[in-house]
């Protein structure tokens, strides 16, 4: 079966394998050879990375068309106000695309390492923590989102994508899977997009938490503040 590898990109590393001269690239971290990334997450955002040397589990996870769900958490600047999860569930308008609708939730800080470099944020302004379900993932999506109502990002951390998920893996950590092309989820219908999914079975280690506003975790040994 083809293989699946799980990468917790840190911030400041760019998703290519070529050297570049401000930055850590992927290759500073992952050593396995012709492995590629199936699809990106921008320089400074943190989080699950796939990568696979399977072309067509490549196709399958990057191409737009199957609508895997990623799963963000993003901790923004100001007061959250429903009116701003209401925007974002139906959809924003950035100018150049509208988005989809989306599941938006507040949640409490969750379990996360250091961000190294720290935050910046403003002592005098509020800040609290959103998780974003979408299906798509055009540039600096989410930032564009949260900033268009009123809530500038200032940390970006991506917990899942589809059925794979963080659990436990630290900066720079990765995890190697086999998987079928065959047990992966299929096309989600366009009108469930932004429906809240049912609570995770007891003991389930998903992202999103049972109930409302719960925060969620990957089992770090303590809670940091970001």
């Amino acid at each position: 079966m083809p293989e699946l590898i799980l990468f917790n990109k840190p911030y400041g590393v760019i998703c290519q394998f070529s050297e570049h001269e401000l930055h850590r690239t992927l290759k500073d971290h992952i050593k396995l050879p012709g492995v590629y990334p199936a699809g990106r997450l921008d320089t400074d955002s943190e989080g699950l990375l796939l990568l696979t040397g399977d072309g067509a589990l490549q196709h399958r996870i990057a191409d737009p068309r199957w609508k895997l769900p990623k799963t963000y958490w993003v901790q923004v600047e100001g007061q959250i106000r429903e009116e701003q999860l209401e925007a974002l569930r139906a959809g924003v308008d950035l100018g150049d695309f509208i988005t989809r609708p989306a599941q938006v939730r507040r949640i409490d800080t969750p379990a996360l390492w250091p961000r190294v470099p720290p935050v910046r944020f403003r002592k005098t302004v509020p800040d609290g923590w959103l998780e974003i379900i979408i299906s798509e993932g055009k540039n600096r999506q989410v930032r564009r989102m949260t900033a268009k109502v009123g809530l500038p990002t200032l940390r970006l951390v991506r917990a899942a994508i589809g059925p794979w998920r963080l659990d436990g893996l630290q900066p720079g950590e990765l995890r190697r899977l086999s998987v079928s092309l065959e047990d992966l989820p299929q096309v989600q219908h366009a009108s469930r997009i932004g429906k809240p999914g049912p609570a995770p079975a007891k003991g389930n280690s998903a992202p999103t938490g049972g109930r409302a506003g719960a925060p969620p975790t990957f089992r770090f040994a303590r809670k940091n503040k970001p």
